[in-house]
């Protein structure tokens, strides 16, 4: 493999969180009265950071959206996580494969630091990322599609971005791996290849990720 660090994005990549996510959010903008479908929400907002749902529809309103929205917002999507989140087919497989070989992976999501906990530990996934692989967009000034998050966590782990591989699901978190100067490889169990331009390469289930990057396929899957 030529690279020395695979940046994991989280919500759709390892914890299958975007249908309810996006569900959830799309009622809840319908509920303030910016009426908008889950289909919307997926395309709109999809891999995006809060501030970016705060500036796109204030942009489209003239509304600013209630200063709680983002707590209300949270508690729905964490007690619906508690009830219904699952990882994604193949996830823990993959990570004790990069385990076993000693490849250096970390996650870098546009979601905070406690809804990644709470996705990790409700999925099992807490396991594979200890302290000081989780990065977050709240650890940065601007989310995707802006590099920055991309740039922050390769600096952390010490490796430069052209060494460094972005697995992502959402075209803002591929235009960021790519204005970082890192790969991207589009996983489009969620997303068309179509709206993930910009990749280098796709794949449909996260078992086929070791065998895109050069290793073998997770046996079993």
């Amino acid at each position: 493999m030529r690279y020395d660090l695979i940046i994991f994005d989280n919500d759709g990549v390892l914890v299958d969180s975007e249908p309810i996510s996006n569900r959830l959010l799309a009622g809840y903008l319908t509920e303030l009265g910016h009426p908008t479908t889950y289909e919307e929400s997926v395309r709109d907002y999809m891999g995006s950071a809060m501030h970016r749902i705060h500036e796109l529809v204030e942009e489209r309103s003239g509304q600013r959206l209630p200063a709680e929205f983002d707590d209300i917002f949270h508690a729905r999507v964490f007690a619906a996580f508690e009830r219904e989140l699952e990882a994604v087919a193949g996830a823990a497989e993959v990570l004790k494969r990069l385990d076993a070989e000693g490849i250096p992976y970390c996650v870098a999501s546009s979601g905070s630091h406690e809804r990644i906990r709470v996705g990790h530990r409700k999925t099992g996934l807490d396991a594979w990322f200890r302290e000081g692989i989780v990065f977050s967009a709240e650890d940065v000034g601007r989310g995707k599609p802006a590099p920055d998050l991309f740039l922050h966590a390769a600096e952390r782990m010490g490796v430069v971005p052209e060494r460094c591989v972005v697995v992502e699901d959402s075209r803002l978190g591929v235009q960021a791996a790519v204005a970082a100067g890192m790969d991207a490889y589009g996983f489009t169990a969620m997303t068309p290849e179509a709206k993930l331009a910009g990749a280098v390469g796709f794949f449909g289930r996260l078992a086929e990720l070791p065998a895109t990057l050069g290793l073998r396929s997770v046996s079993g899957r």
